[in-house]
């Protein structure tokens, strides 16, 4: 897993992983578990911390975030509307036309096959768009 966003000299891993031990609830046990699953489902995943305090997952481009809120802990993809989920777990921002969220709330679990291969969509997805936009570059 490459490293990137540091802030304030430590690296976007360790950010994250303060906010998890801070949350010290269901909030954090859902975002690491979450966090996990990215990592499984792309190795090579990119974390970053942005916009004062947001875990972000990039490939080739921003994947999801991770964000805590009382009730929820919400995944947003950033290019969800264009992913399909035949599992249906994307239950959140969907009158969008770009972005897609999956809201966990305490006691659900999410499909870690289905997550990941929404992971792994985005993943293709941002990586399809690279190569149409050096293709761009190079017109």
């Amino acid at each position: 897993m490459k490293k990137s966003g540091a802030s304030q000299g430590q690296p976007a891993s360790e950010l994250i992983s303060k906010r998890i031990a801070e949350l010290g609830d269901w909030r954090g046990e859902t975002l690491s578990r979450m966090r996990k699953l990215i990592q499984e489902a792309v190795p090579d995943v990119v974390e970053e911390w942005k916009w004062m305090g947001t875990p972000v997952w990039s490939h080739d481009g921003i994947l999801c975030t991770g964000e805590s809120y009382k009730k929820v802990v919400k995944l947003t993809f950033a290019k969800g509307a264009s992913l399909k989920d035949p599992a249906r777990l994307f239950n959140s921002s969907l009158d969008g036309n770009v972005r897609r969220a999956i809201d966990i709330h305490e006691g659900e679990e999410v499909d870690e096959s289905a997550f990941k291969s929404l992971i792994r969509q985005a993943v293709a997805r941002n990586s399809s768009g690279k190569a149409k936009a050096s293709k761009k570059a190079k017109s």
